[in-house]
């Protein structure tokens, strides 16, 4: 015979803001996000920043000395040393997922090698480029 006793549905509740943050994401999820949040700042900084600076900077030399004066200021070598750490994580990235493309490394534990190699070397390289942006050495 069979059990005609009706199973208690499954309860669904709104997720709040703490959750979400509490959930643990493993480094590749984390490195994945970071490469499209990247991404997208390398996207939109395209227009705003980076083809007006080209732009001043071909045009004459007194553009180009005035972009030199810009680049002076310590808030722009931020948002410069921003613009860099972009470029840097998404290059890095990139090389990962062709590699995750190729089928190398796929497996857990060389993915989350990966993945950490990925952040590691993009904020050295961030590093190494953020002193000579300021000036040490």
């Amino acid at each position: 015979m069979s059990d005609t006793a009706s199973k208690p549905r499954p309860e669904y509740r709104n997720i709040g803001i703490p959750q979400i943050l509490s959930y643990r994401l493993p480094l590749a999820a984390k490195t994945s996000i970071l490469h499209r949040i990247s991404g997208a700042l390398l996207f939109l900084s395209l227009p705003v920043v980076l083809l007006p600076l080209l732009a001043a900077s071909l045009g004459s030399e007194a553009g180009f000395n005035q972009i030199g004066a810009y680049v002076g200021h310590p808030l722009f070598k931020l948002v410069l040393l921003v613009l860099i750490w972009g470029y840097l994580h998404h290059f890095c990235a990139g090389i990962r997922y062709l590699a995750l493309d190729l089928g190398k490394g796929i497996d857990k534990y060389s993915a989350c090698k990966t993945a950490a190699s990925v952040i590691i070397v993009s904020l050295a390289l961030t590093v190494v480029f953020g002193l000579k942006l300021f000036g040490a050495w």
